[in-house]
């Protein structure tokens, strides 16, 4: 069924263009994937898209549902303006931004949204208007990059803001253009970059930004455009400086398509690691971030404004960007993922490019600390912060990141096995061996993680992981937030509580004592070694007087203690 045209750029036709976009970079999720080879070739380009426009839709529908539920406010009857809704659509992509191509993607939104925000004094905006947006889209987000590549979404962006800029006439037009120019640019972009070249493909990120554009077109002239960008995904080229005749792909060579990556020489320096996550900070100390970063790792693209920003980096020291983001500021939803190339550092080795690892650990994490602490062990971590769980999709998200034939997940949390379970059940319809290990506190994880062999049978080291999570009791010292009643009895708001094993067994009044409370109970039953993950809130003195009285009162028992970060729990304990 044909869509129905809108004439105007205004809070319906935003609404419109996100959820045409959302199905369109659904249907062509898969294709975008195969041909992601730039700038780290791990096959998520599209699904890191779909995802960041996930976000955006959804932030998009809430204003609108907002609108109705107050539709008998005189101020609600014509519903949200633009102004609001696009900036509801910026907002949503910067906070579920995913990857390189997600982020750039939510600063091209942002972009727009300046623009428009700007022009709210009327509830739509022309064909003028959408060009200036259109521009400053393609600006700004070749600013927030921190080394600008051509060949790249940038490029493709860059072209339609230009093709826009020479058409006349209403949105229609302009959103024609742009998308024809960005098209263009797209089909060029293997001869900018030689590693598309090698590959035969252009550019992912492009591709999912004509993919975009395209639903533009649809949003006001009521039908899709074509040719398809599928015309222009596989790529063929005429050698060219820089790329060897032989790497050029051959005639007919579509094999390309699902097994495309870089070189062994071009993946050989890349770094280990991807972070991403969201920042609270200052436009000061945002600009020293991005120095300190860009001295890190590569592919840096840090975008946002207004005290929020996300940030994405490419990095062999995961913990060191993480800590440059708590010097920075507040960073929180921290993200961490291992490429999981094996030997992207090792040269000739032989292996075929994108092989999948034989294994991987996925794991949630509740703090900044222990998502470097996992990382470096090898696992490909997920950041939940308090009352921020992660969905199963993006459980699912993070299976896939990790790349590997089979998959251990730790959820970590007794919440999350209903998610983790419902992530488990659709990466094995992928084709991805899965074994959900039921850890509910990440002291159980890290006991799992501890006794980890990717060398034994699959089966083995699961049973192992399983053992070892299962034989660690857990605790956690908190803060109560309100006046409630408890296993332990009645508690106040501003209470010190100590659970183990998920109930309240000690309230009092004193962090350290609540704590050496907790700690006795659990050594009452046997132990061999605590570990003792403290959150940013708890002084060092706690740490030294657990310590102390584990050697004072319990001679054969050895201690581990972390730094956490943010994690929600003052202090998290196991025993094993």
């Amino acid at each position: 069924m044909a869509q129905v045209p809108q004439r105007f750029f205004d809070a319906l036709a935003v609404r419109t263009w996100c959820g045409l976009s959302l199905r369109a970079l659904g249907r062509a999720r898969e294709e975008i994937d195969a041909i992601n080879v730039y700038p780290v070739a791990d096959g998520d380009t599209g699904t890191n898209l779909y995802l960041t426009l996930e976000s955006a839709v959804a932030a998009v529908e809430a204003v609108f549902a907002a609108h109705e539920l107050d539709d008998g406010a005189p101020e609600a009857a014509d519903g949200p303006s633009l102004a609001e809704t696009v900036g509801a659509m910026a907002h949503g992509a910067l906070i579920g931004a995913r990857g390189n191509s997600g982020t750039i993607l939510a600063q091209l939104l942002r972009g727009m949204a300046q623009v428009l925000t700007a022009r709210s004094e009327s509830a739509h905006t022309e064909g003028p208007g959408l060009r200036l947006a259109l521009r400053n889209a393609a600006e700004s987000a070749r600013q927030a990059v921190a080394h600008p590549v051509e060949g790249t979404v940038l490029t493709v962006a860059s072209a339609a803001a230009d093709a826009a800029d020479d058409a006349e006439g209403d949105c229609a037009e302009v959103a024609r253009a742009a998308y024809e120019g960005a098209r263009a640019a797209l089909a060029a972009t293997p001869a900018q970059l030689p590693v598309l070249a090698r590959a035969g493909v252009v550019d992912a990120g492009g591709h999912g930004l004509v993919t975009v554009l395209g639903a533009l077109v649809e949003t006001f002239t009521g039908r899709a455009p074509g040719p398809g960008v599928a015309t222009v995904t596989h790529a063929r080229v005429e050698p060219h400086e820089g790329v060897p005749p032989e790497a050029s792909p051959a005639p007919g060579d579509e094999a390309l398509a699902g097994e495309c990556a870089a070189t062994e020489a071009d993946r050989r320096d890349e770094p280990a690691f991807e972070v991403i996550y969201l920042l609270e900070a200052e436009d000061a100390a945002v600009t020293r971030l991005r120095q300190r970063l860009d001295a890190l790792g590569d592919s840096l693209v840090v975008v946002g404004g207004d005290g929020l920003w996300n940030v994405h980096v490419h990095v062999d020291d995961a913990g060191a960007a993480v800590e440059a983001g708590v010097e920075a500021g507040r960073p929180h939803r921290i993200r961490i993922t291992h490429f999981g190339h094996g030997d992207v550092h090792t040269a000739g080795t032989g292996r075929p490019p994108r092989e999948r690892s034989r294994r991987a650990v996925v794991a949630v994490v509740p703090g900044e600390g222990l998502a470097g602490l996992y990382a470096e062990a090898g696992a490909t971590t997920l950041l939940a912060r308090p009352g921020e769980p992660p969905a199963s999709g993006e459980l699912v998200q993070a299976v896939r990141r990790a790349h590997a034939h089979e998959v251990v997940l730790l959820p970590n949390d007794a919440e999350l096995r209903h998610t983790a379970a419902a992530a488990a059940e659709q990466a094995r319809a992928e084709g991805v061996r899965v074994a959900l290990i039921p850890t509910r506190s990440a002291v159980q994880g890290i006991a799992a993680l501890a006794v980890h062999e990717p060398e034994r049978r699959f089966d083995e080291d699961v049973v192992a992981m399983t053992s070892a999570a299962g034989a660690t009791r857990y605790a956690e010292v908190t803060v109560a937030e309100h006046r409630s009643w408890t296993t332990a009895g009645i508690c106040q708001a501003g209470d010190v509580l100590g659970l183990i094993d998920g109930d309240v067994a000690v309230i009092g009044a004193d962090v350290t004592e609540v704590a050496a409370t907790v700690l006795d109970r659990m050594l009452s039953a046997g132990g061999e070694l605590v570990t003792l993950v403290l959150g940013d809130e708890v002084p060092g003195t706690v740490t030294e007087h657990l310590e102390a009285r584990v050697r004072e009162a319990y001679l054969a028992v050895d201690t581990v203690v972390h730094r956490g970060g943010r994690q929600g729990a003052l202090l998290l304990v196991g025993v094993e």
